[in-house]
């Protein structure tokens, strides 16, 4: 795994950059984050994913995909000590150049974790992951990553199958800025017109670039973010909702709440409650 530098949140932040591995779920006592895609193909044993706010499981013959500034760190119980389990990072700019198709592009960058079952995609995990891991070992990144986009073109193909496909925008870039941008800072006091200044377009075009490659608005996204760190925090911390709303960047107390409400069906007193009971 390459270079980490732990933040003041209690995130690990790595380094961009391939990384690969095959074994058993490694340790994670720290939740972690970094700028690549993450894929994993669970051939035997199961992961629990705490990420963001949410836990998340991923059993034998499934594939997780997504994308890493969301904080995330594996669970127990409920992550299998051993088993057998592909690790692979993938640096956001090789995946950007695969030129994914717009609708596909704006699932991946969303604040979630996508898991799929490979028998849905007519997909030999078994085989692949063996022949993936060595060709990345022995260097040879250009045969792997042929076979690597074809999975991840398959696995956001079934996860956005339902979503209609927006019309290919001009100034796709734009909309990767503000997303990164959103990822890194949603806990400073940012507005949509903060956010659509680092895409270089006149605002009212950036934010119409972000809505049809997100599918949401730049707001919207923002909240999302916010609220997915206040998910973490209640889990994680004790820290009193007062200070979770000011870490999480929500400009008051008030405002948190009503977001987090909306959002979660339950206040955050009670989301606390449930995940340390659940």
């Amino acid at each position: 795994m390459g270079p980490q530098s732990l933040m003041p949140d209690g995130v690990i932040t790595e380094h961009a950059g391939l990384w690969t591995c095959r074994g058993a779920p490694p340790p994670m006592p720290h939740q972690h984050r970094h700028d690549d895609v993450e894929l994993n193909v669970v051939r035997t044993g199961a992961l629990r994913y705490l990420f963001g706010g949410a836990e998340v499981d991923v059993g034998p013959g499934q594939l997780a995909l997504f994308w890493g500034t969301t904080p995330h760190q594996l669970q127990q119980p409920g992550t299998s000590e051993d088993g057998d389990v592909l690790w692979l990072h993938i640096p956001l700019t090789t995946v950007l150049s695969w030129s994914l198709p717009p609708a596909h592009l704006a699932v991946l960058l969303q604040p979630c974790l996508l898991v799929v079952d490979a028998a849905d995609l007519d997909y030999d995990a078994a085989t692949a992951v063996h022949r993936w891991h060595g060709d990345i070992e022995r260097g040879d990144h250009e045969l792997a990553f042929l076979e690597v986009q074809a999975l991840v073109r398959r696995t956001l193909r079934q996860a956005a199958h339902d979503a209609p496909a927006p019309h290919a925008p001009e100034h796709i870039d734009a909309a990767i800025l503000m997303t990164r941008l959103i990822a890194e800072r949603f806990r400073d006091p940012l507005t949509p017109a903060h956010i659509a200044a680092a895409s270089h377009l006149h605002p009212n075009h950036a934010m119409t670039v972000f809505r049809r490659v997100m599918g949401c608005t730049i707001g919207t996204y923002l909240t999302r973010c916010r609220i997915s760190e206040a998910q973490r925090l209640l889990i994680t911390t004790r820290l009193s909702t007062a200070e979770i709303a000011h870490a999480a960047g929500f400009g008051s107390q008030s405002q948190f709440y009503a977001h987090f409400t909306r959002s979660c069906s339950r206040s955050p007193g009670r989301y606390r409650a449930d995940t340390a009971t659940g």
